[in-house]
């Protein structure tokens, strides 16, 4: 499916420009043109399911939604969605965004790894989600025509991505192993940690405090 290599347009506000240059600043090549992918693919998506959403809104969303694999924003005691989600809201609240809308960027990037349950949420949750699925996942990939995909990936390359992404996770969540219990990133860890060993859901249940 060759068909359209035209590609959405980056808002040209300073609200977008500042996010850009934050992330830029912050983020390794690798994770800046991956959160660029996730906004174009998931404004491609919208477009395509004909959705109403905030440009502005879904770009600040996208961009900030890896920076808690970053040295500069990246705990140890809370999962990295989560980093990234209150730096995001943080940003928006500071340059004079409603709390309604700093809650929504909040929710599209806490809720980014975890499947299904964002797509029932509003576009601009749901659209992080179909940007991150479509890169980092191929979930959607023929959702865009061949020309769009090879577009976007003319404008940020992603050379070894695969190998480079999941060395990224790995070396952003090594130290807070526990925040994967029941999320897509223990597969991470048991694959790339020696010795780690996944939480278990009925272990958790049988080893409660609860004495029936």
């Amino acid at each position: 499916m060759a068909g359209s290599t035209a590609l959405p347009e980056v808002p040209d506000t300073a609200l977008v420009a500042e996010a850009t240059e934050l992330v830029r600043e912050a983020a390794p090549p690798l994770i800046y043109h991956h959160s660029r992918r996730v906004y174009l693919f998931g404004a491609l998506r919208g477009a395509r399911d004909g959705l109403r959403y905030d440009p502005e809104l879904l770009y600040v969303a996208a961009m900030f939604h890896d920076l808690g694999l970053t040295a500069g924003y990246r705990r140890t005691d809370q999962r990295f969605e989560i980093d990234g989600a209150d730096e995001a809201r943080r940003f928006l609240l500071a340059h004079g965004a409603d709390a309604a809308a700093a809650e929504l960027a909040w929710t599209g990037i806490a809720l980014h790894t975890t499947p299904e349950i964002p797509l029932h949420m509003a576009p601009e949750i749901a659209l992080v989600t179909r940007g991150v699925e479509l890169d980092v996942l191929g979930i959607g990939y023929d959702t865009v025509t061949d020309g769009q995909r090879a577009a976007v990936v003319a404008a940020h390359p992603r050379p070894d991505f695969k190998r480079q992404i999941l060395a990224a996770f790995t070396d952003g969540i090594k130290d807070r192993p526990d925040t994967t219990f029941g999320n897509v990133k223990a597969d991470v860890l048991e694959h790339f940690v020696p010795g780690f060993r996944r939480g278990d859901f009925v272990e958790v249940i049988q080893e409660s405090a609860w004495p029936e």
